[in-house]
């Protein structure tokens, strides 16, 4: 399928790494699955450099491994790593709330951010709406742009925004193919999109908080979740 349009090499560099993460994240690329540069340059029509610094890029994200000889691979995410991923955007965003002095009733706050979130609101209701129907590719989309902008927004910081939104991408990778073969977990999807805007719109530090702090909790339980039911079938 090769990529339109007259582009620069670090342009194709950037829509390649792109087509292949959505390709994982839709599942289509499976944990563990290799392929070669070669492959990839004859599917988009392109020549093979660009799709190697791609790939490297993609390495580099921690969604693929590189093997000398025979390819590259697609990250495997145990259910520790996911633990891990949620561990770390725990102690992050907490970490945003208390560096703007954002607990506690006497602190003040004001996170209202006025038309900044009026966007994000509307990605944060298509992304409810997927997660009630249970449509995960809708849902993906939306949720990572969601949490990139927001995040951009509330840490004011595009190393910490850049930080939380690769562990985004990693989560979902881990979680896709367990959604995908059990639609009993798409029970555990997320739907508080919109609830978390508005408590930042309103200003409400404490309810913002909660709700996050609510969600990887959720997120915590369900990992505990697959861990008792892969130790039980296998």
């Amino acid at each position: 399928m090769p990529l339109g349009g007259a582009v620069t090499r670090n342009t194709l560099r950037r829509q390649i790494a792109d087509a292949l993460r959505d390709e994982a994240l839709a599942g289509r690329l499976r944990p563990g699955e290799v392929f070669t540069v070669k492959q990839v340059a004859d599917q988009y029509g392109v020549s093979a450099t660009p799709v190697r610094e791609a790939l490297v890029d993609l390495c580099a994200q921690g969604l693929l491994e590189s093997d000398h000889h025979r390819g590259f691979r697609v990250h495997a995410f145990s259910v520790d790593d996911y633990r891990g991923m949620v561990h770390a955007r725990m102690l992050v965003v907490d970490g945003i709330f208390r560096s703007r002095n954002l607990y506690g009733p006497s602190a003040g706050a004001d996170l209202s951010y006025g038309g900044e979130l009026v966007p994000i609101r509307r990605r944060g209701e298509a992304a409810a709406r997927a997660a009630r129907a249970g449509d995960l590719d809708v849902l993906i989309g939306y949720d990572i742009r969601y949490w990139d902008e927001l995040g951009r927004i509330i840490a004011d910081n595009d190393y910490i925004a850049s930080f939380l939104n690769r562990l985004r991408v990693q989560a979902w990778m881990f979680s896709v193919p367990h959604m995908r073969c059990d639609s009993y977990r798409l029970e555990w999807l997320w739907s508080g999109h919109v609830g978390l805007v508005d408590a930042i719109t309103r200003g409400d530090a404490d309810g913002a908080v909660a709700i996050v702090r609510d969600y990887n909790l959720r997120s915590l339980e369900w990992a505990d979740l697959l861990d008792g039911r892969d130790g039980a079938t296998g």
